[in-house]
């Protein structure tokens, strides 16, 4: 009896163990693809925020090319940093997870940056246009503060629910098919 208490409580002990190793084994894999994911989104911010600045304020000799357009200058800059994104993401983030078709991933992955671009000039429009504040502060602030804030949650959400999402590995069945065939034509 005393045996049998023991070597339950051991199983006991054991499953449990197995199930916290399990849950850190979870954990672990999501706090390092949220590091990458903000490693990727640093490199593309940092693209996006001096291309859009470049773009509208000019440095050091660059003229400002998009001074009265910097919804325009927000998304030439948003586009590029996509790029960036998508690169980073789809081969170092999530580049172990089966996601199927990758152009069915990356149409995926351009519309929902296309949403994120809308979250992102959406507070620098009501910044802009609406409030008239056009000074650097008041436009550093609107769009690369809070609008891609708001985005960076929605794109990680959106990309791990539906751009990158882990799909099941299908494996090719290996049909021997000549043995059928052979006893059909005797």
């Amino acid at each position: 009896m005393q045996d049998e208490e023991a070597r339950s409580a051991a199983e006991d002990l054991a499953d449990t163990a197995g199930r916290n190793a399990a849950r850190f084994g979870r954990w672990r894999r999501l706090l390092t693809e949220i590091l990458q994911f903000l490693a990727v989104g640093g490199a593309a911010y940092l693209v996006d925020v001096g291309l859009s600045n470049l773009l509208v304020y000019g440095f050091l000799g660059f003229p400002a090319v998009l001074h009265d357009g910097p919804l325009k200058a927000k998304i030439v800059s948003t586009v590029v940093s996509v790029g960036v994104a998508w690169i980073g993401n789809k081969f170092w983030t999530y580049g172990k997870r089966s996601t199927g078709s990758s152009t069915t991933g990356l149409w995926s992955f351009l519309v929902v940056n296309a949403l994120g671009m809308v979250i992102v000039i959406a507070p620098l429009g009501l910044t802009w246009y609406v409030l008239g504040l056009r000074d650097p502060i008041s436009y550093n602030i609107s769009t690369n503060i809070v609008g891609i804030g708001l985005a960076m949650v929605f794109r990680f959400w959106a990309y791990r629910t539906f751009v990158f999402r882990d799909r099941p590995r299908v494996e090719k069945l290996d049909l021997d098919t000549s043995a059928g065939v052979e006893a059909h034509s005797h």
